[in-house]
């Protein structure tokens, strides 16, 4: 509330300073000081900044490229500076302005809009200067009438309406307005509205492919007493000369179906407003979440190419898309393998709204692109030279002594995908693709062998040791044996285990992952096996043997 307060004042006292030195200035002079000051407000308002250029990379920056981003948002500061600075020509503007700078375009669907005799609304989206457009209208010879919210700035508000009265608009606040809008459209006058930015109460519609929120009040309005829409938009030509563009007078459709009436009319306008936005983007007002409210997301993982990484990753999207699912929004789910230079430069083709990465090695890009996206960022297992602040969330293995933060979330083993259908589907595949030799015993022992890691290796003296004590106890209780290595596993070890195994009769599955791997195997071996004897290097592995709910072993 405080901080309200002082911007109120500084942006009052500001835009009074401001309009006291434009007066002495020609028009092109003061417009060249708002593109400085987009300059300024381009550097110094970073948390604006990142979103504007995050949106503009999902919608109008060709191919999605950052750097093309980057320079539209930048022209979209300098832009709004000028907005900023031409708020104080108003009490200049008349008729001799007006035609000098303004070119309005289509300027006969006014007239044809108000021979409906229905009232007309001047519909527009926080695009151009819309300040000044309010005023142009106000000058057009006809009652215009400005549909207003309050900013919680009172001061500020307070000079602004001044300058819209001084200039012939009369003011209708949203907060008491139904009322004065009814007698306004049946008076056959004018109303200016806003349909973009409908916050938590607004309508969903398609927007740039996306689901965004969209203000109803004036297709409501239209729908109800058969107004006409008159979609508008405003670019900047050159210096001070102004283009209004007037689209073809819009009538809404009906259906007999209101909540689909509505939503149908919605989205062919936001169609209208997205042609124009991207003929001219860096007219949009960028700096706010524009798909907020909508009920889809896109939910990326970058993979390291890792399977067991893989599976830890694909296990916390599983929860948070049944999260979000609980509360009705739809996750688009893409998964994306980063080990070569070709597969990131890929990465400009997505969207995400979150992003899911295990292993320390592309913690970095994980991070580099949430922030580029202004997406979510989840990373699983400790990242590698950042600070854990840097993420949104990250999950951690107790076993890796994690600090206690806010953002951390401590779990007992490893994240994973194993339950009971996870297991029944992995059985039922690895079935049907021929891996199996022959007809399984009802007993049978699952082996997991990793390999080398940071600190630890597995050498061939000991593999051989555990397979013979494996064939021993498959010989004393009957039972298969169904064996997979990992991509880590060395040739020594692979080695011996085909020496070992190769020729057993009791082993039905033996899989060299080097050599053909199988995407199923791990989840078909667990779901077969009463008994998983597994190595011990790798977290991912263990917990997946014991989240399948079987005798499990660590050699």
């Amino acid at each position: 509330m405080k901080q309200n307060l002082i911007a109120d004042y500084l942006s009052c006292i500001l835009f009074r300073i401001t309009g006291f030195f434009t007066c002495f200035l020609p028009f092109n002079i003061s417009l060249f000081m708002g593109r400085r000051l987009g300059d300024l407000i381009y550097i110094f308002d970073r948390k604006h900044r990142v979103v504007a250029c995050a949106n503009i990379r999902k919608t109008v920056a060709e191919g999605g490229d950052w750097r093309a981003a980057t320079r539209i948002t930048r022209k979209a500061y300098q832009a709004f500076g000028q907005n900023l600075i031409e708020i104080s020509f108003i009490p200049r503007i008349n008729k001799p302005y007006l035609e000098k700078y303004i070119n309005i375009v289509n300027k006969d669907n006014i007239e044809a809009a108000f021979k409906r005799g229905k009232g007309v609304i001047f519909l527009a989206v926080h695009a151009g200067d819309w300040e000044l457009s309010n005023i142009i209208c106000a000058n057009l010879g006809f009652p215009f009438i400005l549909f207003v919210r309050d900013q919680g700035f009172p001061r500020l508000n307070r000079l602004l309406n001044s300058y819209r009265l001084k200039q012939g608009a009369k003011i209708i606040y949203k907060q008491a307005g139904p009322r004065q809008l009814i007698e306004t459209v049946n008076k056959n006058q004018a109303i200016g509205m806003t349909m973009d930015q409908g916050g938590r109460h607004g309508e969903l519609v398609k927007f740039f492919g996306r689901e965004a929120s969209m203000s109803t009040g004036a297709v409501k309005l239209a729908l109800k007493y058969d107004c006409s829409i008159i979609p508008t938009f405003y670019t900047r030509v050159k210096g001070p000369y102004i283009k209004v563009i007037l689209d073809q007078v819009y009538t809404v459709s009906r259906s007999g179906e209101a909540q689909k009436d509505l939503r149908d009319n919605l989205q062919r306008l936001a169609g209208i407003y997205e042609k124009y936005i991207r003929l001219y983007p860096h007219e949009y007002l960028w700096t706010y979440k524009i798909w907020k409210y909508g009920k889809e997301r896109e939910l990326l993982i970058l993979s390291d190419g890792k399977t067991g990484h893989l599976r830890q990753s694909e296990s916390a999207a599983k929860l948070i898309i049944q999260q979000l699912a609980g509360r009705g929004i739809k996750t688009n789910l893409s998964i994306q393998e980063v080990r070569s230079r070709e597969s990131r430069q890929g990465l400009i083709s997505f969207k995400p709204d979150i992003i899911i990465s295990a292993g320390s090695s592309i913690s970095a890009l994980n991070y580099r692109l949430a922030r580029q996206s202004q997406a979510k960022s989840i990373v699983l297992m400790r990242p590698s030279n950042l600070s854990l602040k840097k993420f949104d969330l990250v999950i951690i293995p107790e076993h890796d002594n994690p600090p206690a933060r806010k953002n951390v979330v401590v779990t007992s083993g490893a994240l994973n995908l194993i339950d009971a259908d996870y297991l029944k589907e992995k059985s039922e595949r690895l079935k049907r693709s021929g891996f199996i030799k022959s007809a399984l015993s009802p007993l049978c022992i699952g082996v997991l062998i990793g390999g080398n890691s940071k600190g630890f290796s597995i050498s061939g003296r000991l593999i051989s040791t555990v397979i013979c004590e494996i064939k021993r106890s498959a010989e004393e209780l009957n039972a298969d044996i169904l064996l997979s290595t990992s991509r880590r596993t060395s040739p020594e070890v692979e080695q011996v285990i085909k020496n070992e195994l190769g020729g057993y009769g009791r082993c039905k599955l033996l899989v060299i992952s080097n050599e053909h791997n199988n995407p199923d195997v791990v989840g078909a071996i667990l779901g077969f096996s009463s008994i998983v004897i597994s190595s011990p290097e790798s977290i991912s592995m263990v917990s997946e043997a014991a989240s399948a709910g079987k005798y499990v072993m660590v050699f």
